[in-house]
């Protein structure tokens, strides 16, 4: 939605979505240093489309970030869903390991720039589903009940952050993967 809450055209709406969708192509492949040109030229608007609805990079960023935020709420709910209560936030764990790994995510490229994100409610969803999967896990009995949300949180960061700057291959995010789960599992 633009500024004042008014509904786009859906002319507007599409040219939106392309430069979303093409700024998280270029930010991924060049890194912060990419210019709002090329978001331009990939997306196939004008520069000044482009500066319309997002007047900063920093805003672009913003809210290529949010995208990335309700798309791991998303994933998160599906696996609520999907999978058996102890094994979902094991799995959210393994695949948003598995994503970092492979692509330089927008995060990473938010702090090489020095970008303050401010996007509080966006990261709140995610924290509150994450919430979710870790007392579904304790309720299963597959995480320790002195396991809280901050520990968790700081878990994923850190994991992702690892992945992303050391290039793990598959069999090391797997160890890594099991010595957090031992970790966070019951006493034995």
């Amino acid at each position: 939605m633009p500024p004042d809450d008014k509904p786009m055209r859906a002319d507007a709406l599409r040219n939106r979505n392309r430069i979303l969708q093409a700024a998280e192509q270029v930010f991924s492949e060049r890194g912060p240093a990419a210019s709002t040109e090329e978001v331009a030229n990939r997306a196939g608007v004008a520069i000044g489309t482009v500066f319309r609805h997002f007047p900063t990079k920093a805003d672009l960023l913003r809210e290529i970030m949010k995208g990335l935020l309700a798309r791991l709420v998303s994933d998160v709910e599906m696996l609520r869903r999907d999978r058996p209560p102890g094994t979902a936030l094991f799995a959210f764990f393994t695949t948003l390991v598995a994503q970092a790994a492979r692509q330089k995510t927008v995060l990473d490229l938010l702090a090489e720039a020095g970008t303050e994100l401010s996007i509080p409610d966006a990261v709140g969803m995610l924290e509150r589903s994450v919430d979710g999967l870790l007392t579904s896990a304790q309720d299963a009995g597959t995480v320790r009940r002195d396991v809280h949300l901050p520990e968790v949180m700081a878990l994923l960061g850190a994991v992702c952050q690892g992945a992303v700057t050391g290039g793990w291959d598959e069999r090391l995010q797997a160890r890594t993967l099991a010595v957090v789960f031992a970790g966070l599992g019951p006493a034995t």
